[in-house]
């Protein structure tokens, strides 16, 4: 599942992962992919000290330009600054990288806490009705091989144990995705890479009445749409004689 929706939606998820690992003035936090910075810049907005790496120059520049008082810079998650850190953000980063256990290792060494957020698994994500309506257009979806994906929580447990961490905080967060329009929810569906193959295989107007009708049970009475999406939080407890102040 992709982890762009219409701006905002993070909000929620944001404060939540922020309250479980008690960041608060002059908390020292590093975001690993930090992305366009809204993570760090609700972080900042709590007077944390805030450091952000990305791979993504394009994503560096914006963050910097979102959260000025921030320090920013390209870097891989693999390889976190030295720190040490208060508290080592992974907000929607797992999934994204190649090695998440090393992610969370070294995110342990830099970092006195660590919290991290994921999806919920499909069916607790009203999203996942996009590719529902797309199916009749897709390659038929391969049966999962390898272990359980990080949506599942023992899976998320098991990791985070691996990585020689201890949880402290595992919380569950709703998001709903707000959509004004029927144009607001397709568009990016449309320019999507699933979008683009059932458009090229059915036609537009056939792709769009389809997820419309599936949707139509979140169509809201203002004529909009509102996709309520499940994530997961956890919080590592601070190492012994470092930390925040919960």
């Amino acid at each position: 599942m992709s982890d762009e929706g219409p701006r905002g939606w993070g909000a929620p998820l944001h404060a939540r992962a922020l309250d479980a690992a008690g960041v608060g003035p002059g908390c020292t936090l590093l975001d690993l992919g930090c992305g366009a910075g809204a993570f760090a810049r609700a972080a900042a907005d709590r007077s944390a000290v805030v450091t952000g790496v990305d791979v993504d120059r394009s994503a560096v520049v914006a963050a910097a330009a979102a959260v000025p008082e921030g320090t920013f810079r390209v870097g891989d998650a693999h390889d976190p600054p030295a720190g040490p850190f208060d508290v080592v953000a992974a907000v929607q980063l797992l999934s994204h990288v190649t090695n998440p256990l090393a992610v969370l290792r070294s995110a342990g060494r830099v970092g006195s806490t660590v919290v991290l957020t994921v999806w919920g698994r499909e069916d607790e994500c009203d999203v996942r009705a996009f590719g529902e309506a797309l199916a009749p257009w897709l390659p038929p979806r391969r049966a999962p091989t390898g272990p359980p994906p990080l949506t599942e929580p023992a899976r998320l447990r098991k990791l985070v144990t691996l990585a020689g961490l201890t949880v402290d905080v595992f919380d569950e967060v709703a998001c709903p995705f707000d959509y004004p329009d029927a144009d607001a929810l397709l568009g990016p569906l449309l320019m999507s890479g699933i979008g683009r193959q059932a458009v090229g295989r059915a036609g537009e107007p056939a792709v769009r009445r389809a997820v419309l009708e599936r949707l139509s049970p979140q169509r809201t009475a203002d004529g909009g749409y509102r996709l309520v999406n499940t994530f997961r939080v956890l919080a590592t407890v601070a190492q012994e004689g470092r930390g925040v102040r919960r």
